[in-house]
């Protein structure tokens, strides 16, 4: 299997939102944002499917090491080797890819955030700086967007943490800061129990509010003449916003199940964006 072959399988798998953004682009843009997603996927798997700590340090290590070695022209992962080809030309930073591994790292080190502050710190980790060389994948010619593309990075994660509070509380994390847990009266224990009440489901729309406002700052950075190029965003946008609609219409009900949008509602709202955009 080719290294394209093997990131189109990764990305094809994992049945995620940006796949169906990335159908609609050039090829070779195509096969630069499906190895980047297919690397976001490879550390992100390193810390949750490794039950043992330390071994997770130290696959997050040899991936830093195996990014070193791509940006000296020598990589062995086929991830890496198909990402290599396409660092130049889109002026990917490799420092940026190293942050990300630092962030999946902060999954072994940190398993409950004070505040929003300090989850906006982990969320750049992990999405934000994703947004940043997305959009340079996708192509700009104006500052601004870049600042779009990291503002639409934290929205797309404060929806993941949204969608995924009892997964992410099975395995013992909750991204929901603290001060606001506090705030709304709901504990730890009634997340990690999956406790669903009244006092929750004010803490659940306030999460949606606050994400939907996160989505409206990132639109009003997006300048026009970069708005066509960054069509892939705006559609996971679509998808994305669609999806937080959905679970506050189930009543936010995510400590026991996980809400998602089916294949074919995804792909008509990324052709709708699409063909409007």
């Amino acid at each position: 299997m080719s290294p394209d072959a093997y990131c189109q399988e990764k990305a094809a798998k994992s049945g995620s939102s940006f796949y169906y953004s990335f159908l609609f682009l050039p090829p070779e843009r195509r096969r630069a944002i499906t190895a980047l997603y297919a690397f976001c996927r490879e550390v992100d798997d390193t810390v949750d499917d490794c039950t043992d700590v330390s071994v997770a340090r130290n696959k997050l290590m040899w991936w830093r090491k195996e990014v070193g070695a791509m940006l000296n022209g020598s990589p062995t992962h086929p991830v890496t080797r198909a990402l290599q080809p396409h660092m130049a030309p889109f002026a990917l930073d490799g420092k940026h890819l190293l942050a990300i591994v630092d962030g999946m790292e902060m999954d072994l080190d940190q398993t409950r955030y004070l505040d929003y502050p300090g989850l906006q710190r982990y969320c750049w980790h992990v999405a934000g700086v994703v947004g940043i060389l997305s959009a340079s994948i996708f192509g700009f010619t104006r500052p601004e967007t870049l600042q779009y593309a990291e503002k639409l990075g934290l929205a797309f994660q404060l929806t993941n943490i949204i969608r995924d509070v009892g997964e992410d509380a099975r395995k013992g994390r909750i991204y929901l800061p603290v001060n606001e847990l506090q705030q709304f009266n709901v504990t730890a224990a009634d997340i990690l129990n999956a406790r669903h009440s009244e006092n929750f489901e004010k803490l659940m729309r306030f999460q949606v509010q606050r994400a939907q406002k996160v989505y409206d700052e990132a639109f009003a950075l997006l300048p026009k003449a970069d708005r066509r190029a960054q069509r892939p965003g705006l559609m996971m946008a679509a998808i994305y916003r669609t999806l937080l609609a959905e679970i506050e219409r189930d009543g936010y009900h995510v400590l026991n199940q996980r809400i998602s949008l089916t294949p074919i509602r995804k792909l008509w709202l990324a052709w709708k964006t699409y063909v409007c955009g």
